[in-house]
């Protein structure tokens, strides 16, 4: 299991970029923190979800 925004779900063995495609997450505007670390952009597509992992993916939102 990996717990992704505080929900645990069945994403081990499945590659970030994929993980976040299948979500509808948008390309840019989103930052992915995995256990307390930021992921660059540049390693979603070689980011390797494990069993444990804690993963929170936080919009940005722009207003006025």
């Amino acid at each position: 299991m990996v717990r992704i925004n505080g929900n645990d779900e069945e994403a081990a063995g499945i590659l970030l970029k994929e993980y976040l495609a299948q979500n509808h997450y948008p390309a840019d505007g989103i930052a992915v923190e995995c256990n307390e670390e930021i992921v660059p952009k540049s390693r979603y597509a070689d980011y390797l979800l494990k069993d444990g992992d804690v993963v929170e993916i936080v919009s940005f939102v722009g207003g006025g």
